[in-house]
């Protein structure tokens, strides 16, 4: 299948770098101010090292890679809130184009799921957006082979940076500013960690799990979830916890009903109590009973293997 890439960071970047070996072929890949595109086939090594040298990836326009000639658009650009912006604009262009649009950035199906799934039927073009949720783990796989009707409810931690620090809190007894620094140096926390640590980017996913749930019957976006972060976790809390064979993770919940997102106390053992960076999704089924999926929930070749395990699902366009 032909690609066009929107998005040269770490996720963008890892599907460039990898789709040769999944059968597919890159004609564009562009990031913020600038494009490469070639309908003989993007030379996706050359246009990386110029992106690292230089920080552009060509010398074309990004609309260029926008109205290029490919199959699918991965639409691999930083999440915005509120508007969606420019990602909802890109995903519009392709689907009234009759392309498929295969998603990494959540905003537009967390905040304007419904215009984008009218969109969709209205093309011949489909959107799958598995890396939304969870990285490398299959979690909208899971509920579209399960049927959405067939799960009541997703519970699970999805955000590795929080998870990171609530573990390293409650394993060497540090307190929470310590550990966050700690998670800066070693990457797994960005210079601004807001987004991570006060539930923003576990209620996205969560949203986005909710919309799929509710099979189009009510329509949910941030500003419908209920949302504490872990910020004021003081160190004696997961003290506490540890003396009750407890711990504290961020737990999201999203049902065909609504969003939650914040510090819950979980047993030690159980399957809730991921550590590190690793993320879990719990599903309550309604004849299978619990069902629980776990793994990378980040990372540039882990949310890539999901964008182009997406990709594999497309049907060829007519």
């Amino acid at each position: 299948m032909k690609l066009a890439i929107l998005g040269a960071g770490a996720v963008g970047g890892s599907v460039a770098e990898l789709a040769g070996g999944y059968g597919h072929e890159i004609v564009a890949l562009a990031d913020s101010s600038s494009a490469v595109v070639d309908e003989d086939g993007v030379d996706t090594a050359a246009a990386l090292d110029r992106k690292a040298a230089n920080g552009a990836v060509g010398g074309d326009d990004p609309a260029d890679a926008l109205a290029a000639d490919y199959d699918a658009l991965v639409e691999a650009t930083p999440t915005t809130l509120g508007d969606a912006q420019p990602g909802f604009d890109h995903v519009a262009a392709a689907l009234e184009r009759d392309r498929h649009v295969v998603l990494a950035n959540k905003g537009p199906v967390a905040e304007r799921y419904g215009e984008v799934m009218a969109l969709a039927d209205d093309s011949a073009g489909e959107v799958l957006f598995e890396a939304t949720v969870g990285g490398a783990i299959p979690v909208l796989s899971t509920i579209s082979d399960f049927g959405a009707g067939q799960i009541t409810a997703a519970r699970g931690v999805l955000n590795g940076t929080a998870n990171f620090i609530l573990s390293r809190m409650a394993a060497e007894g540090l307190d929470y500013e310590h550990v966050l620094a700690e998670a800066q140096d070693l990457g797994v926390a960005e210079a601004d960690p807001t987004f991570d640590v006060d539930g923003t980017d576990a209620a996205l996913k969560c949203v986005i799990l909710s919309n799929v749930l509710s099979r189009g019957e009510r329509e949910y976006a941030l500003e419908d979830a209920a949302v504490e972060g872990i910020e004021e976790i003081p160190g004696t809390a997961l003290e506490l916890a540890a003396e009750d064979n407890r711990t504290i993770r961020l737990i999201g919940e999203a049902t065909p009903d609504g969003v939650t997102v914040g510090p819950k106390l979980v047993p030690k053992n159980s399957a809730l109590a991921v550590t590190g960076t690793r993320n879990i999704v719990q599903f309550e089924t309604e004849h299978a009973g619990q069902l629980n999926v776990s793994g990378r929930g980040a990372g540039g070749p882990e949310t890539a293997s999901a964008v182009l395990a997406d990709v594999g699902r497309l049907p060829p366009l007519e």
